[in-house]
């Protein structure tokens, strides 16, 4: 990945790489929940406190070696053991509850999971199709690399198999490593049924080792969001320039037009309208509030019912009651907003003195003039009105009219005079 931060915790549609394996994980309830972690590990702690138990490979062996790194925490434990990997983002929990559907319907002692995808390690059948072996690429002959089923290294097996197995390691191997696979090769050494489930979806099998594999796992996160969205009753006018993290919530009979942008813990309400090209960044957007186009919504937003916020518009931590309207060029940020208020164009709530942000409060039907400034803090009050261009600094009593200019002045002449001395000066 060439970067300072863990691999496992690059983002993919908003949510780190590691995230994806702990939610399908945690689908299927397990009793005990251990992430192994290397370089880093500090990091990928902070991250997902709290969501399992993290287990250090001080020294980076191999596969197998960080799974020996996890006895302890495996130890009395008697039961099915199942093995991911924190740079597989793809993979689907309904996959893996096939695995287990096919251990308990087959018997067998270890169920691995394959694809019809040539990836490092090949899986070698015998003339009856039963597994025979894994062979990893730089061990492989020459016919065994031509094989196109791959070992994706997902297994399930018996908590018990799984202590004998590892017991066996050895790193006699071109890259002296302790390999995983060397598990199935006892096991099948020991004369225990082996069982291969094939993937639907190759892609699933996708691991993320570089930026340019990272690009192609996220767009893969974003069709499947965009999927599940229509299927829910959003219009994405074209998804494929429709960009939706992971996380984000939308209600039914919604709109995205194309170019949009939605991330983090963002909410939308039902019949939500987003043109072309607006941000949406961890907010929360109320039914029937349309945005943009080329709106920006920063975190921190709450905008209520039928709000409306129109092109070039940034709010930032700030709560719009139902019916706001603030349709062109405006900045609101840290302010609260109430019903029925509106910004003219131009206007801008000046929140920042320096030192610290200041909030803003207009109240319920207020008006605020095009290229008006609210300097923070200050209250417009219920019904109050801001004259155009002008520079509020104190607060506006219920009702009032705010006009805050200096008197106009004409300088006759002033075109001619300019002129003038423009051509002397030449």
């Amino acid at each position: 990945m060439r970067s300072a931060r863990n691999k496992v915790l690059h983002e993919i549609a908003g949510r780190p790489m590691l995230g994806f394996a702990l939610a399908a994980a945690e689908t299927l309830r397990p009793e005990r929940l251990a992430v192994v972690v290397g370089k880093g590990a500090d990091e990928v702690r902070e991250a997902f406190a709290g969501r399992a138990r993290f287990v250090l490979q001080a020294e980076q062996r191999g596969t197998g070696h960080a799974v020996l790194q996890a006895q302890d925490f495996l130890a009395g434990f008697d039961g099915d053991v199942l093995i991911l990997y924190g740079d597989t983002p793809l993979l689907r929990a309904e996959t893996l509850q096939r695995m287990q559907e096919h251990r308990d319907a087959t018997g067998a002692e270890l169920v691995l999971l394959s694809a019809l995808h040539p990836l490092p390690g090949r899986i070698v059948r015998d003339a009856e199709g039963r597994v025979e072996r894994i062979v990893e690429t730089p061990d492989a002959t020459p016919e065994e690399l031509r094989i196109q089923e791959g070992n994706t290294g997902v297994y399930l097996l018996s908590s018990q198999l799984l202590e004998k197995g590892l017991s066996q390691l050895d790193d006699r191997n071109a890259q002296g490593e302790l390999y995983l696979t060397d598990v199935v090769g006892y096991a099948i050494s020991e004369g225990l049924p082996v069982e291969a489930v094939i993937m639907d979806d190759p892609e699933e099998a996708l691991g993320v080792n570089t930026r340019a594999e990272l690009a192609l796992a996220a767009a893969a996160v974003r069709r499947r969001k965009n999927l599940e969205l229509m299927q829910a009753g959003v219009t994405l006018v074209d998804p494929a320039h429709t960009y939706v993290d992971v996380d984000v919530e939308i209600g039914r009979d919604s709109l995205l037009e194309p170019g949009c942008t939605l991330s983090g813990d963002t909410r939308l309400g039902e019949g939500v309208v987003v043109r072309a090209s607006c941000v949406v960044e961890s907010s929360w957007i109320g039914d029937d509030v349309t945005l943009g186009p080329m709106a920006h919504i920063r975190p921190g937003c709450r905008i209520e019912r039928g709000s409306r916020i129109g092109n070039f518009v940034e709010v930032k931590n700030s709560h719009l009651g139902e019916g706001v309207k603030a349709d062109h060029l405006a900045y609101i940020g840290d302010a609260d907003v109430g019903a029925g208020a509106a910004f003219g164009c131009g206007a801008i709530t000046v929140n920042y003195d320096w030192d610290a942000k200041h909030r803003t409060q207009v109240d319920e039907g207020a008006n605020i003039g095009c290229n008006a400034n609210l300097v923070a803090p200050v209250r417009v009050g219920k019904n109050a009105a801001v004259a155009a261009g002008s520079t509020v600094t104190g607060d506006v009593p219920e009702g009032a009219l705010a006009v805050e200019r200096g008197r106009q002045r004409n300088v006759e002449g002033w075109r001619e005079r300019r002129l003038s001395q423009k051509k002397q000066a030449d």
